[in-house]
């Protein structure tokens, strides 16, 4: 007999607004990203990714995207709250924030943040950003994750 197993790749998206999850979710697929799975906010996230990433036999995502706007530190609490376990199990974690001078980027980057993107008000810079989201996807993947 033969278990099948679901290992496609997958984004996990950790965003406290709905409408800008959804708007997120399009641009990544439309720039090809594999499937987003949105995971609420920090607490619903933490929550998700606890049960995720501590199963051996779940699928684990291949990125993870903080876009939190609760506070102005919310992003930055999130990374540091999963930097272990992110760390632990592999996964690159993508930051989505307001423009930040480069203390608060690299405050965000020793936290645990692979790479910071920075959120658009214009639609083509918005889409730039998304791209180099995808991008950052492919460039980070494992190359012995194929046959896992």
């Amino acid at each position: 007999m033969n278990k099948s197993v679901d290992n496609s790749p997958f984004v996990a998206l950790i965003d406290d607004d709905r409408h800008s999850a959804h708007l997120l979710t399009r641009m990544l697929i439309a720039h090809g990203s594999p499937d987003v799975h949105w995971y609420g906010d920090a607490a619903d996230g933490m929550t998700r990714l606890q049960a995720v990433l501590g199963s051996a036999s779940a699928n684990w995502p291949g990125l993870m995207i903080v876009d939190l706007k609760a506070h102005s530190g919310a992003n930055l609490e999130f990374v540091v709250s999963i930097k272990h376990l992110a760390r632990q199990k592999g996964v690159p974690v993508v930051v989505m924030s307001q423009a930040l001078d480069r203390q608060d980027r690299q405050a965000l980057e020793e936290a645990g943040a692979s790479a910071v993107f920075f959120r658009q008000a214009e639609l083509d810079a918005y889409r730039r950003e998304a791209a180099g989201i995808v991008s950052f996807w492919a460039r980070t993947q494992r190359l012995d994750a194929v046959g896992m």
